[in-house]
Formats: structure tokens, sequence, C-alpha cells
């Protein structure tokens, strides 16, 4: 027992000197972490963040600086895909900040963010939302309507109603976003690009193209420079450039981007990461249409996999990647594989996003053209009714995929020998086709 009462009284003699040199230490992993993240090393950052954590463990509760632990520990995971991992480590960060900062501090407002991108990652739209929300209310109210942490907020709020095809309301949000970083960070800041390749994407899944280009191309640039060529969001640049080739038919532009933002994918995250799944989807797509469908199948089944294992059998990109080997048996003929992969992936589109949502709308053209393709007509019309009544009324009259919807409607009815109305919706898309109004 003596020997215990001498330890304990030795150590409350030393303690002001070990909290300095604690501190110290923490601060070291800290900081070692933050930059070994920032340049995509995470195996080293999760080392060296665990580390920072063990440290601040023994800080005094509640101390922001586990708060900040937590919150970056969180956030390597979530960039990571290891989304199970990361949602616990989140949400005790935000609870320790509003115990210690109370909950209309700027910090509480980060860690609400945070929580919302792990959210918007894993297809939650209206959790996040709602997240984003509060987050907004609470930075304007203490830095104001101008500060970079409010555009941060703009622009990830903005990506939520452009996923759910909000697509009005999310113009606005990523145009004052952008002003507030050119602003704050100036235009060649990293932020700046990614707020560009947003508001690129906005448009690309509007069918406003020549939009889109220069700002996916300026997004680039200034990636390349702030990052380097090894970084996955230069990867990430690269594949949505890829994909505006895409769509517009330039699979020759296309497929060299894709190839390199694979390579830089799997080198800075791992093979079994959502983004490499998605990229390998993109490469499928592009060799499906080329015509190599061995090829083209083994990718989508393999990206597939990994997002089924990354995210769950109820995510949208389990969806976009069901739909998308579905396509594949589809051009082959193989009828009887193409509509469980079609009506799963419908399934999934309406129960994550909605049942007005864009790629609702996509799900059912293609069941109604499976369905006429088989000669069962009377089973495809209600199909494109209704995805040409969610087309129109979100992406306007005029956009490239009404026009396509109108074209396949108009087949079938030709088909069915109603052929004024088949000249009425080839007359609509005609005009579309051409930009008339």
């Amino acid at each position: 027992m003596a020997v215990r009462v001498i330890g304990a009284l030795l150590l409350a003699a030393l303690s002001p000197l070990g909290a300095a040199a604690q501190e110290a230490l923490w601060e070291k992993y800290n900081k070692a972490g933050l930059g070994a993240y920032e340049q995509a090393r995470y195996a080293e950052a999760e080392e060296l963040y665990l580390a920072a954590l063990k440290e601040a463990e023994s800080f005094p509760d509640p101390d922001p600086r586990l708060a900040l632990c937590l919150n970056n520990l969180a956030e390597l995971y979530r960039a990571q895909g290891r989304y199970a991992e990361a949602e616990p480590a989140s949400r005790r960060a935000l609870a320790i900040r509003e115990k210690a900062l109370g909950a209309e501090h700027p910090d509480v407002a980060m860690s609400l963010n945070n929580l919302g991108l792990l959210h918007k990652e894993q297809g939650l739209y209206a959790e996040a939302e709602a997240l984003y929300q509060r987050a907004l209310a609470i930075l304007e109210k203490a830095l104001g309507p101008e500060d970079a942490h409010v555009g941060t907020n703009l622009n990830n709020l903005a990506e939520i109603h452009r996923r759910q095809g909000n697509y009005a309301d999310a113009e606005p949000l990523f145009r004052r976003s952008l002003a507030i970083w050119e602003k704050t960070l100036g235009p060649d800041h990293p932020d700046v690009a990614r707020n560009l390749n947003n508001l690129a994407l906005l448009y690309k899944d509007q069918g406003r193209f020549a939009e889109a280009q220069p700002l996916y191309q300026r997004s680039l640039a200034i990636v390349e420079k702030a990052l380097g060529p090894d970084h996955p969001d230069l990867a990430r640049s690269l594949n949505n450039l890829a994909e505006l080739h895409h769509e517009q038919g330039k699979n020759a532009e296309a497929l060299p981007l894709y190839q390199r933002s694979l390579d830089i994918l799997e080198k800075a995250l791992g093979p079994e990461h959502p983004n490499v799944a998605r990229n390998l989807n993109n490469l499928a797509e592009i060799h499906r249409q080329q015509g190599d469908y061995a090829k083209a199948e083994v990718l989508y089944q393999h990206s597939l996999a990994i997002l089924e294992k990354a995210l769950g059998p109820e995510h949208p990109s389990v969806a976009a990647s069901l739909n998308n080997l579905g396509l594949l048996y589809y051009d082959q003929g193989k009828y009887g594989e193409v509509e469980p992969l079609y009506k799963r992936a419908l399934s999934v589109w309406e129960k994550v996003l909605g049942p007005e949502h864009p790629n609702v709308a996509r799900s059912l053209n293609n069941l109604a053209m499976l369905y006429q393709a088989q000669g069962k007509y009377a089973e495809a019309e209600p199909f494109y009714r209704r995805s040409l009544a969610i087309w129109e009324k979100a992406l306007g009259l005029e956009h490239p995929d009404v026009a396509t919807i109108l074209e396949n409607y108009a087949d079938l009815l030709s088909r069915l020998d109603r052929n004024a109305e088949a000249d009425e919706l080839e007359h609509r898309a005609r005009a579309i086709r051409r930009g008339e109004k």
C-alpha cells in the first residue's frame, strides 16, 4: 500500500509538467496527421490521428481538442469509404462540441456539416439537408454571410439539391458559394475548383454542356497545380470531364481521362474504395458502347461488388451500377437477366431519391424499352408516360432527355397504330433537338 501511495503522490507532483508534454505530443500528432491526410497518405494519417486521440482522451472533459481528433478521424474514414467507423466518431465529436462550446458555436456547425457529408455519401439526403440547414444558420449568425465557412456550407447544401434533382434550388447556392470563395480564398484555391466542378455537374445534368466544359477545365487546372498529379481530387476532376465528353459521344477523348483517373484512385485509395468502383463503372460504359461486351461485363460486375460491400444494397450508386449492368444485357438481347436488375434499380432509386427524381424516370424508360422489345406494349406504355412526366417536371420541356423519352414513346405509339399521337411526340422531339422553342 505504501508503494501505491508514494506513486500517487509522485504522479500528482509531476502532473503539470506531464500535462504540458502531453499537449505538445497531441499537437505534434494532430498536425502531422493533417499533413498526411491532405496529401492523401491515409494509412499514415490514421496512425497519427489515433495517436493524437489517445493523448486527447486524457484531457479534462469536455475538451474541444478531443472533438477535433474525433472529427479528423471521422473525415479520414469518410474519405476512405469506411462509413460505419466514421459515424460514431462524428457523432461523438458533435456531442462534445455542443457540451463544451454551446449549441451555436461555429465548431458545432462544422461537426454538423461533416456529419451531413457522411450522410450524403450514404445516400441519406433528407438527413444531410437538415444538418446542413442547421449548420448554415449557425455560421451566418456567428461569422457573417460572406465567411469562407458559409461558402462551404452553401456548396454542400447545393450539392444535396443537385443530387435530388432540385436544380433550380441548387444553382443560386452554388453561385453564391463560388463568389464567397473567390473573394475570401482567391481564384486558384482548391475549394474554388471544387465549386466549379459541382456547378459544372449541375449544368451537365441539365444538358448545358457548353457551359459545363470550361468550368471543368478551369477546375482541373486549379487542382493539378495546387495538389499535384496524384491527388484523389484530380482523379475526380478527370473523371467528371471524361463524363462530359462521354455524354456528348466523344468516347475517344473520354477513355484516357477515365483511365488516368482510375490509376490515381487505385493508388491513393486502394482497390475497394467506392470511387474506384464508380470509375470502373464509367470505363465499362465506354466499352459497352463500343461493343466490347465481355470486357464491359467484367468491369460492371467488379464495380457492383465493390459498391454493395462498401455502401450496402440500397445506395443510389448501387442502383446506377445495377441499371448499367442491365443495359449491357439488354444490348445483348439477354432480356431475362435485364428485368430483375432494372426493377431492383428502380426500387432503390424510388426509396432513396423519391418518386419524382430524374433517375427514377431513367429507370422507368429503360423498363418500358425492355417491355417494348419483348412485344409487351401494354406494359410499356404507362412506364413511358410516367417517365415523361417526371423528366418534364424535373428538367424542363427542352432537355435532351425529354427528347429521348418522346422519341421512345412515339415509337411505341407507332407500333400500336396510334400514328397521330406518335407524330405529335416526334414533332416535339425534333423541335428540342433543333433547339426550337
